[in-house]
């Protein structure tokens, strides 16, 4: 799997699987249209529809200011 990196699991995409709605973390390059087509691909499922944003960097101060390091891509998807 080239972009997706791992699943999420946490209390509320463990309470989406019953709706056939998965969690996982992407590349932070990635389009929408790349990772349905990852997912269509090597789950062999039709995606119905698909959320993803990116999330905030955690910041790290350097002198008196504060600089941005790591961005996070999470994906959410329904697939049938």
């Amino acid at each position: 799997m080239d972009g997706i990196k791992y699943a999420v699991f946490t209390e509320k995409s463990i309470r989406l699987l019953g709706n056939n709605q998965y969690t996982s973390n992407v590349e932070s390059g990635s389009t929408r249209t790349e990772i349905k087509h990852w997912i269509e691909l090597f789950f062999g499922v039709k995606v119905i529809a698909m959320n993803s944003h990116r999330l905030p960097g955690k910041g790290r101060r350097m002198g008196k200011g504060r600089r941005m390091f790591h961005n996070r891509n999470p994906c959410i998807g329904k697939y049938t």
